[in-house]
């Protein structure tokens, strides 16, 4: 006989991760024959850039990058997300002290906690949400408190209304714009609400910025770390995986406040070796490039964007335009909920939609489409729904 294997009382406290379950469904219904249209998973499907190719590729062939890398990433590497730091947001940017690499923002993301949180304490996590915001606070041994986002608010969390009680215990909250899933923006004012928040309850500020650079319509996403006293009481996140289009490849970075990145390093010390010094220099060679790439990726989504909101403007689907990230946030119509949409799209239009409240239930009542599909796809996308609106 085998061992009784029990899972922790952690693992079981999170629900089945959402982008797998979608994948799985859609293995399902490809196996069957049918011809699926995937607006479900925020996966670009446009190659990552040729000069980022070559330069991976030549860094590669070096065997000075196949050794371990060092724990708090290339000297180089901060220096340039640094030099990016001041040119693109105006913020200074200690390379030694206020950058980490990471292998993905996803990563750095899912492990703060475990830097800052103790069992008992409280992190505030958005709601709908980018799911390891809610587990890694679980996998720390805390207890997330949802902060509803909810359209009469903007889809920003309101920090007025949060029980005494509960902000007692409080280590940590997430924020995240522009926004997974929901395409909000936020503005500079939002921000410094934040950091008073932050200095009144002593709470660490962790913005996950991964959208900052796709919008649309000429506008100019801020960074957190603009705010005065954001340094003081926080970090930034960014991912290289969306406007560069290296999901793949697993490379991100964290900056901002000196004493929660240097925390940081010290969990992934203990639990990672770095990324692989090749990607770092492809790294190196994309943050030099990022304005060109940023303005070609910008306009490709803002043409998928009115091409596949006005197609389902016309068909009766009245939807609001993001004003950034490649997401679509469209309210459920006639009878259906969230999950009964989605179901729908899937078994009558080979749609594939992600369910607003597997994000969280303050997400009831939406699907999140991405437009990480061509522009002929999109448009079969709107002829297929016409037929079950």
């Amino acid at each position: 006989m085998g061992l009784r294997i029990v899972r922790s009382d952690r693992l079981n406290k999170l629900p089945p991760y959402l982008f797998v379950e979608i994948d799985r469904a859609k293995k399902k219904a490809v196996s069957a024959g049918r011809d699926i249209i995937d607006l479900g998973v925020g996966d670009p499907d446009q190659p990552t850039p040729r000069f980022i190719l070559d330069a991976l590729h030549k860094a590669s062939r070096d065997p000075k990058t196949h050794k371990y890398a060092l724990d708090k990433g290339m000297p180089e590497l901060r220096a340039e997300i640094a030099r990016w730091y001041k040119a693109r947001f105006g913020v200074e940017l200690d390379p030694d002290r206020e950058v980490l690499p990471l292998i993905g923002s996803k990563e750095g993301i899912a492990h703060i906690p475990l830097a800052l949180i103790n069992p008992g304490d409280i992190g505030l996590v958005p709601e709908p949400c980018y799911p390891p915001y809610n587990s890694g606070v679980i996998f720390a041994g805390g207890e997330p408190h949802k902060l509803p986002l909810l359209a009469k608010n903007a889809f920003l969390p309101d920090l007025r209304h949060i029980n005494s009680t509960v902000l007692s215990k409080v280590k940590l909250m997430f924020i995240n714009y522009p926004n997974n899933p929901t395409a909000a923006v936020c503005d500079k004012a939002f921000f410094k609400e934040c950091v008073k928040f932050a200095e009144k309850h002593n709470i660490i500020i962790c913005h996950d910025a991964a959208y900052s650079e796709l919008s649309f319509d000429g506008l100019r996403n801020p960074s957190f770390l603009e705010t005065d006293g954001a340094k003081g009481v926080g970090v930034e996140f960014h991912s290289f995986s969306k406007v560069f289009n290296m999901t793949g490849w697993r490379i991100g970075f964290v900056c901002g406040n000196s004493e929660v990145i240097e925390a940081l390093a010290k969990v992934k010390a203990n639990v990672d070796s770095g990324v692989f010094n090749a990607i770092q220099i492809a790294g190196i060679t994309a943050l030099k490039k990022i304005d060109s790439v940023t303005k070609s990726a910008n306009a490709l989504y803002q043409k998928r964007r009115n091409i596949f909101i006005d197609g389902l403007d016309k068909i009766g689907w009245s939807v609001p335009k993001p004003k950034a990230t490649f997401y679509v946030w469209a309210p459920v119509f006639g009878r259906h909920t969230s999950v009964t949409l989605a179901q729908a799209l899937l078994d009558k239009a080979n749609v594939i939609a992600t369910p607003g409240n597997g994000f969280g239930a303050s997400g009831e009542g939406y699907v999140r489409m991405a437009l990480t599909v061509d522009e002929g796809r999109l448009k079969e996308a709107v002829a297929r729904i016409a037929k079950i609106i």
